[in-house]
């Protein structure tokens, strides 16, 4: 059984927030957890990270309860630990010191070796004219491309 299409993306990341920088952090998760990401039940859309004491952690990020984990079921919105090196850890630290600046989720996937891994992002949050523009932009793309396929 392969899985690693599996890809879970916040979409309203891209629309809330310019993307300046992305790790790849790995996930500490429970039997439970991880059978439910690899069955595609988890969202990030709400999630967001944030560091204490020097380690990373995922919080509000929602994954479904297992139907058969039995007496050792997990909590759906728990704070999962990320996995990145203490030189990633400093660097997203002093970037965070610019008051505007967050790290947000982009997606959650399985990688080739079956490991659960979220790609995470240093990000400025838009205002409402930048999020305007985008969609003008997008819009104008659309309007194109339906142009050249008529």
């Amino acid at each position: 059984m392969s899985n690693h299409n599996l890809e879970i993306k916040n979409k309203k990341a891209e629309y809330k927030y310019f993307v300046l920088d992305s790790f790849i952090a790995g996930i500490q998760l429970t039997g439970s957890e991880i059978k439910s990401i690899r069955g595609g039940k988890a969202n990030i859309t709400e999630a967001f990270c944030k560091i204490r004491n020097r380690e990373m952690f995922l919080v509000n990020a929602y994954i479904s309860p297992y139907a058969d984990a039995g007496y050792s079921q997990h909590k759906e919105r728990r704070e999962r630990k990320l996995l990145l090196n203490k030189t990633e850890i400093l660097k997203i630290e002093r970037k965070l010191k610019d008051t505007s600046m967050t790290v947000v989720p982009l997606r959650l996937f399985i990688n080739e070796k079956g490991l659960a891994k979220m790609e995470i992002a240093l990000a400025k949050g838009k205002n409402a004219r930048d999020k305007r523009d985008d969609v003008k932009q997008k819009d104008l793309k659309r309007e194109m491309d339906r142009g050249l396929h008529a």
